[in-house]
């Protein structure tokens, strides 16, 4: 759910198909926050706008125990936010990635 800017949400310990997939991406980099069911590239795209639209600086956190799903919510995070700089140059958002961008994402 959506609580403001801030995001809760669960681990549900097993894939959800289509749930991160790159229509999902392109779904909600269209949509501002709270425009559609709460979702973590929600969040990123909200950081996304803010960063570039108004020229303020951004900060994720996130936060959990162990086991949350912290580190696959950063990956997350990341993969929408690459994908969005992939689509400010140009190129469609299902274009392969870059060996950055690869870098980035198994760090």
């Amino acid at each position: 759910t959506n609580i403001g800017s801030i995001l809760a949400s669960v681990n549900p310990y097993k894939p959800i198909p289509g749930l991160y997939s790159v229509d999902a991406i392109e779904l909600y980099r269209q949509h501002r926050l709270g425009e559609l069911p709460p979702h973590i590239f929600a969040t990123a795209n909200e950081c996304y706008c803010c960063l570039w639209k108004r020229h303020d600086s951004q900060c994720v956190l996130i936060s959990g125990e162990s086991g949350a799903g912290k580190t696959e919510s950063t990956k997350l995070l990341l993969k929408f936010l690459s994908a969005m700089s992939q689509t400010s140059l140009g190129a469609p958002v299902c274009e392969k990635s870059t060996r950055v961008e690869e870098a980035i994402l198994e760090s």
